[in-house]
């Protein structure tokens, strides 16, 4: 028997497939794979390598492809677990798995010591894509496509590459079309920022246009001011909704408000019309909110 059919089978042993070999093919095989992942064995020679490179390789090759397929998601949404951060997730999740096959050994009742740890680091990593902003909750959708990333590693570093690719399918289906049929019909919530502006002139100084004209503009000034404001109060009490200011400036005479509002499709259209066809705003502008899920 050659060495290339001893290293056939004994990588087949290794992978847990059934082959058709001679009984004696698989005896042999079977000591040399007990060998190889031997605990007590930290160095591997090089024909150790090559029993476990190909398996490896192509576990790892997939547990990069399915991860950068969700990244590639991730990253078109502008988030900062991008393609890298979910490739490499995947992937480790996968060289974790199968090198806690290799260091347990065959003989060992736990060969699942290592992998089983890729859950708490993994959550410890979640955790800090998760954050609280005032009355919000960020991050969590990043978190969980984290945690599901890493048990596509851990699938792929198992060898069940169908079960991966389904498992990607399904992910990449909850944070697309999941979220469109949301939106569609109009259960989601989202944040929406508003810049509301209005002409309302500029203050003179007395030295300028004197004393009772500098007075009048002022006067004009604030008027206009508080109509616009009032307005804002106005709308967004009649939406149910709090004033939260984010920024406010006044730039060569236009007043500048903007404020975020969380609230479905429904509601973001009846304030949008609200503030547009108030007479105290000359212009009502909207932004999605980068930090949106």
């Amino acid at each position: 028997m050659g060495l290339r059919w001893v290293l056939e089978a004994a990588r087949a042993d290794f992978l847990g497939l059934t082959v058709d070999y001679p009984d004696a093919l698989w005896h042999q095989a079977k000591e040399y794979s007990d060998w190889v992942v031997d605990p007590v064995r930290i160095n591997f020679s090089s024909l150790e390598q090559i029993v476990l490179s190909r398996p490896a390789a192509e576990r790892l090759l997939m547990a990069c492809a399915m991860g950068g397929l969700v990244g590639i998601e991730r990253e078109w949404r502008q988030k900062d677990s991008g393609l890298r951060t979910n490739m490499l997730i995947c992937m480790g999740s996968a060289l974790f798995t199968i090198m806690s096959v290799v260091l347990a050994g065959e003989n060992s009742p736990n060969r699942g010591q290592v992998a089983a740890n890729i859950v708490q680091g993994i959550g410890f990593l979640g955790a800090g894509l998760i954050l609280h902003a005032k009355n919000r909750v960020l991050g969590l959708t990043s978190a969980a496509t984290v945690f599901v990333v890493a048990a596509i590693g851990m699938t792929c570093g198992a060898g069940l590459y169908l079960v991966a690719l389904v498992s990607t399918a399904f992910v990449l289906l909850a944070l697309q079309l999941v979220g469109f049929f949301e939106m569609k019909l109009a259960w989601k919530r989202y944040p929406m920022i508003y810049e509301v502006r209005a002409d309302v002139g500029s203050t003179l100084p007395m030295k300028v246009v004197g004393e009772d004209r500098a007075e009048a503009i002022a006067e004009d000034v604030s008027a206009a001011l508080h109509r616009m404001q009032r307005v804002i109060l106005k709308v967004l009490d009649s939406a149910g909704q709090r004033l939260s200011v984010l920024d406010r400036d006044n730039v060569a005479g236009i007043e500048r408000v903007a404020f975020t509002v969380v609230a479905t499709k429904k509601v973001h259209t009846r304030i949008l019309g609200e503030l547009r066809e108030s007479d105290a705003t000359d212009q009502v502008v909207t932004y999605r909110d980068t930090e949106e899920e």
